[in-house]
C-alpha cells in the first residue's frame, strides 16, 4: 500500500507530505484546488507520461516520492534484483527536469521510465473520471471480459496459431503471380544467376586481390629490400654475412669455453642467437619466393578487381555478399519454376493452419462464454448493491466479421448489453446508459476485475460523476467494502463519499507573497464536519453542520456493524 507521499513544485503544490492509511482514503476540496495533482502525482511516481509543463512556474524541476510497504512478493523484485528494504518499504523517486529529462529511482536505484511503469502497474491502479466512457467503445468489451476470465494464455495460444495462417498466405501470395511477370523474373534471375557464376567467385578473393595488388604495385622496392636482407645475413657471393660472422663467433668463443665459465655462458648466448638468426634467414628466403613475379602479372590484378569492382555495385559490398545474393537468386528460381508444387504443399498448410486457428479459437470461445457468464452475474450482483437492482447487464456474442471469420484477437465479437428500465429490452450500453449508470457500471466492473489483480492500490479519481442521492449513499458503501481488502484513495465532490472515509484529506488553494500555493491537510473530525458540510451545500449553516453530523454518525454505525 502507499503509506507516503512527497510533492515538489508540481503544479500550484509547492511542497506536501501526505500520510495515507490503509483502508479507505478520501480527498475532497473546492474544483480547481488541486486534487487531481496530487493524483498526477502518483501517476508520475509510478511511471506516468509527464512534461515539462506540470513543473511549477519558477522551479528548475519537480519532484515526487512514494513510499510503499506490505508488498506482495512481485517477480519485478527478481526480475530487477530491487525491492523492498529490511522494513519491507519501497521507496520510488522521480525528478521531472526542465530540460525535459527524467530521474527515476527506485529503491535508490537508478530506472528507466519504463522499468518504473513496469512496477507501477504491480503496485497500484488509477480509475479517472472517464473510465466511464471507455464503457462506450465496444472495441474495450472483449479485453474487459478476457481480463476477468484470465483467458491470457489461451489468447496468446490462439493468436500464435492465426499468425501461422498468415505467414502461409503471405507466402502464397508471393508465389501467385501472373504468367507475364513470372517471365520476367525468371529472365531477370537466370541473367543474374549466370554472370555471377561466369565470374567463378572465390570468398575472400577481393581482399586477396588487393593485398596482392599492393605488393605488385612496389615490386621493385619490395625486392630490393628482400635481396639486400638476405645479402646482409647471408654474404651473399660476396663475402661473409651476419649469419657466417656470428658463427665465427660462436665457435671462438666455443674454444674458450673449455677454459672459462663466462665464456662458455657467452657461448651458449651466441648460440641462442644464431638459431634466432637461421630463422630469419629461413623466413627473409620464403619472403623472396612470395615476391616472384611475372610480367604483366598487375594488369591481371587490376583487370581481375574492375571486373569485381563492376559486379559489386549490382550485387554486393564484397565476394562474400555476392555468393549470398547468388544462393538467394537460386533459391527464388527454384521457387518460381517449382511454383505448383510449393503452392499446393502450402495450400495443404494453410488448410492445417485455418484447422488448427479454428480448433484454438473455439476454446477460446469456450473459456470467453463460460466468464461472460460469471461476469454478468457478478456486475449484476455488484449493480444491485449499487441501487440500481432493475437494470439487467449481459455479455452478447457475435461471430468475427473478419475473413475465416478471426483475426487476432479470436473469433468473438463482444459486447455489454443492459436493460435499465423493467420491461425494456436489453441493448448496447452506449445507446441507453446516463452518466450516472456508466460511473456505478464502471464501478462495478472495476471493482470485479480489481479481483484477478496483484496490485494493493486503488484510486478513483471523481468516479462518481452523475450520481446523487441515495445512489451516491450506495456508491459509497461499496467503496468502504472495496477497501476492506485493498487500500483505496478517491477524490469525490459527494458528501455521502468524504463521510464512509477512513481518513479524510482537504485540498485547499490559497495565495501567499502574489503566489498561487496548494495545501493537502489532514482532517480530524470536526474539520471532517466542516468539510462534509460545505460539500453538501457550500455555505457552512448550522443545519448544514447538524447534516454533516448525521451522514458522519450514520457512516460510522455502518462500519462499525461491518467490521464486527
Amino acid at each position: 500500500m502507499l503509506s507516503l507521499l512527497h510533492i515538489e513544485n508540481i503544479a500550484v503544490i509547492d511542497r506536501a507530505d501526505i500520510s495515507f492509511d490503509g483502508g479507505f482514503n478520501v480527498l475532497t476540496g473546492e474544483t480547481g484546488a488541486g486534487k487531481s495533482i496530487v493524483i498526477d502525482a502518483i501517476g508520475a511516481v509510478l511511471g506516468g507520461r509527464t512534461s515539462r509543463d506540470l513543473i511549477r512556474t519558477g522551479a528548475k524541476s519537480a519532484r515526487v516520492t512514494a513510499v510503499f510497504r506490505d508488498l506482495p512478493a512481485l517477480a519485478w523484485f527478481d526480475e530487477t534484483g530491487v525491492g523492498p528494504d529490511e522494513n519491507g518499504e519501497l521507496l520510488l523517486e522521480r525528478v521531472i527536469q526542465g530540460d525535459g529529462r527524467n530521474v527515476c529511482r527506485v529503491g535508490g536505484v537508478p530506472m528507466l521510465v519504463g522499468q518504473l511503469r513496469e512496477l507501477g502497474l504491480r503496485l497500484l491502479n488509477i480509475h479517472g473520471q472517464h473510465d466511464g466512457q471507455q464503457l462506450l467503445d465496444e472495441d474495450r468489451h472483449l479485453d474487459y471480459l478476457d481480463s476477468f476470465g484470465g483467458t491470457g494464455e489461451r489468447r496468446a495460444a490462439f493468436a500464435a496459431a492465426y499468425g501461422r495462417v498468415k505467414e502461409i498466405r503471405g507466402t502464397l501470395s508471393a508465389l501467385r503471380m501472373d504468367d507475364a511477370e513470372k517471365a520476367r523474373r525468371i529472365d531477370t534471375l537466370e541473367y543474374q544467376i549466370d554472370e555471377l557464376e561466369a565470374a567463378g567467385l572465390r570468398p575472400g578473393e577481393d581482399e586477396e586481390l588487393s593485398d596482392r595488388r599492393e605488393i605488385l604495385r612496389n615490386a621493385e622496392r619490395l625486392t630490393s629490400s628482400v635481396e639486400g636482407a638476405w645479402a646482409a645475413l647471408t654474404g651473399g657471393e660476396d663475402g661473409d654475412g651476419a649469419l657466417s660472422l656470428l658463427m665465427e663467433a660462436e665457435g671462438h668463443l666455443a674454444a674458450g669455453g673449455r677454459h672459462s665459465a663466462e665464456l662458455r655462458e657467452l657461448a651458449q648466448a651466441a648460440t641462442r642467437l644464431r638459431c634466432d638468426l637461421d630463422d630469419l634467414a629461413e623466413r627473409v628466403r620464403d619472403a623472396r619466393s612470395a615476391f616472384d613475379f611475372y610480367p604483366g602479372e598487375l594488369d591481371e590484378v587490376e583487370a581481375r578487381l574492375d571486373r569485381l569492382y563492376r559486379l559489386e555495385k549490382k550485387y554486393g559490398g564484397t565476394t562474400g555478399e555476392m555468393l549470398d545474393y547468388l544462393a538467394k537468386c537460386k533459391a527464388e528460381l527454384d521457387a518460381i519454376q517449382f511454383s505448383e508444387e510449393r503452392t499446393a504443399r502450402l495450400e495443404q498448410e494453410l488448410k492445417t493452419a485455418l484447422e488448427r486457428a479454428a480448433e484454438e479459437g473455439k476454446k477460446l470461445s469456450g473459456e470467453r462464454r463460460k466468464a461472460a457468464g460469471a461476469l454478468s452475474a457478478r456486475i449484476q450482483a455488484e449493480l444491485t448493491e449499487l441501487d440500481m437492482p432493475k437494470v439487467r447487464f449481459q455479455v452478447e456474442f457475435s461471430p468475427k466479421d473478419a475473413p475465416d471469420g478471426m483475426d487476432d484477437t479470436g473469433m468473438d465479437t463482444v459486447r455489454f448489453l443492459m436493460s435499465a428500465n423493467v420491461g425494456e429490452d436489453l441493448k448496447p450500453i452506449n445507446r441507453i446508459a446516463s452518466g450516472g449508470e456508466l460511473s456505478r457500471i464502471m464501478l462495478a466492473l472495476k471493482n470485479v476485475l480489481a479481483e484477478t489483480e496483484e496490485v494493493s492500490t486503488l484510486i478513483f479519481d471523481e468516479v462518481d460523476a452523475g450520481v446523487s442521492g441515495r445512489a451516491a449513499a450506495k456508491v459509497a458503501r461499496k467503496l468502504f467494502q472495496v477497501s476492506r481488502g485493498r487500500q483505496v484513495l478517491c477524490v469525490t465532490h459527494l458528501p455521502q463519499i468524504a463521510a464512509m472515509g477512513d481518513v479524510h484529506f482537504s485540498v485547499e488553494k490559497g495565495e501567499r507573497d502574489g503566489r498561487t500555493y496548494t495545501e493537502v491537510t489532514r482532517l480530524e473530525r470536526e474539520g471532517r464536519k466542516e468539510e462534509i458540510a460545505r460539500l453538501s451545500g457550500g455555505a457552512v449553516t448550522g443545519a448544514m453542520l447538524r447534516g454533516a453530523e448525521e451522514l458522519l454518525s450514520a457512516a460510522e454505525a455502518y462500519k462499525a456493524e461491518k467490521l464486527r
